[in-house]
């Protein structure tokens, strides 16, 4: 049997131990989740309870029926984006610039899920924004990242014409691409979002990472705390950031991609270069095994058929 027919054979095999890794790989991380936020979540659900109890005995006038219809009071003005520490009253979430930001997390597929249309027009107007504003996003950040690649070829390029060393330039140029994108979308981002969201530095890098690469879990949202006035600018420098953010994160996927293809092939060949040594091995071997040399032998010894006349 051949190299190529025993690579055949062997993808069923690859996918099932592919398929095997993904699941483990979740299930691992279900069990790290569940033992990092369990506990602290059920100190939080006993907590919750005992401030539950002391506000009640606090309040003696506030029944179950009366904090119930406290907290969807609550629930409802921060779903809207009103504030209730004090009485300014904010536009909103559905101002101009909150809006534009909202449409670009639908387009981007972020989806954060602090404010979502309520109205039936909202809502179909939404389907069929999304169903061809996804498309056009995709299409729009491929064209961008392939800009964003020229460009980083074209100085590879060019620096490699002044160095003999082509490998090494590249990498190098590479490594550095990689670094500036980093602190343009994650440094300074974290930084701007720390001052202005009053967020930690590991809540902000953590918040980064997660709008650009559209998990958008909602739990941190900048431009939407309803105690704090924003700039107009704000809104905008974020919908640019999450834009060429998610360009250049996808390219630095794709880049990562390559490398795995490429290291993909390189033990390929290994795998074939060591496969056809095996077999010229085996080839050798088996021209002196005794049933081969007999048959050589039998060839040998019989004498040459002559056509007859």
């Amino acid at each position: 049997m051949g190299v190529k027919e025993k690579l055949s054979l062997m993808q069923i095999p690859s996918i099932l131990v592919l398929g095997f890794v993904y699941v483990a790989y979740v299930l691992i991380g279900g069990v790290v989740f569940w033992k990092l936020e369990g506990d602290l979540g059920m100190k939080d659900v006993s907590y919750l309870r005992e401030k539950k109890e002391r506000l009640l005995s606090t309040y003696p006038c506030l029944n179950q029926a009366g904090l119930e219809a406290v907290a969807q009071v609550v629930k409802d003005t921060s779903k809207v984006g009103l504030s209730l520490k004090s009485n300014y009253t904010a536009d909103g979430f559905w101002k101009f610039t909150s809006s534009a930001v909202f449409a670009a997390t639908v387009v981007t597929t972020i989806g954060y899920g602090n404010i979502c249309p309520s109205t039936t027009g909202g809502q179909i107007f939404c389907v069929f924004f999304a169903l061809f504003g996804i498309p056009l996003n995709i299409v729009v950040l491929n064209r961008v990242g392939k800009y964003i690649l020229a460009i980083e070829r074209n100085i590879s390029d060019f620096f490699e014409k002044k160095t003999s060393r082509k490998t090494c330039t590249r990498f190098f140029i590479h490594f550095v691409c990689y670094i500036c994108g980093a602190v343009l979308f994650f440094i300074m981002p974290m930084i701007v979002f720390k001052q202005q969201e009053d967020w930690t530095h590991a809540e902000a890098i953590y918040y980064c990472f997660i709008s650009l690469s559209t998990i958008g879990f909602g739990d941190f949202v900048a431009d939407s705390n309803p105690d704090k006035y924003y700039p107009n600018w704000y809104s905008f420098i974020i919908a640019s950031w999450i834009f060429f953010g998610m360009a250049w994160l996808a390219l630095v996927i794709n880049h990562s991609i390559e490398i795995l293809e490429r290291l993909n092939n390189y033990f390929k060949k290994q795998f074939k270069k060591n496969d056809n040594q095996q077999g010229d091995e085996a080839g050798g071997t088996a021209d002196k095994n005794p049933e081969t040399q007999m048959e050589e032998e039998d060839e040998i010894t019989q004498p040459p058929v002559t056509e007859s006349t």
